[in-house]
């Protein structure tokens, strides 16, 4: 099982980047595929989170009506849209995949991680 993200990098504070997650080895039509986040110094913690089948999305307070994520079924791909990004924003975000029964807001429930990709947000 593979999880691999790209679209990281420097963006000054109010500015827009999209992040991809492509997955591969097994299916995840029982799963949540989403984004936690790891910033220096600090614990992971969930960002934003997509059940597979159905589509429902789940998102962190601090996040919420600036980040999209979204899928492409076809690409077996997650996608999570930040805008308005803000310094606070700077961390390393992490592709996760949740099976069902595993709370999908906690990274003890993940069944799979990706390697991170760096998100810097400059003031």
């Amino acid at each position: 099982v593979q999880l691999v993200e790209s679209g990281g990098g420097l963006v000054q504070a109010g500015g827009s980047l999209r992040l991809s997650c492509a997955a591969s080895g097994r299916s995840f039509s029982n799963y949540a595929m989403g984004w936690f986040r790891q910033a220096p110094g600090k614990e992971r913690e969930f960002v934003a989170t997509l059940i597979w089948s159905g589509g429902t999305a789940y998102y962190s307070d601090s996040i919420k009506g600036r980040f999209t994520i979204s899928r492409d079924n076809a690409k077996n791909t997650v996608y999570l849209q930040m805008n308005s990004l803000k310094p606070e924003d700077t961390a390393v975000y992490y592709c996760a995949a949740t099976p069902w029964g595993s709370p999908y807001t906690s990274s003890r429930g993940v069944g799979y991680w990706g390697k991170g990709t760096l998100v810097t947000v400059s003031s």
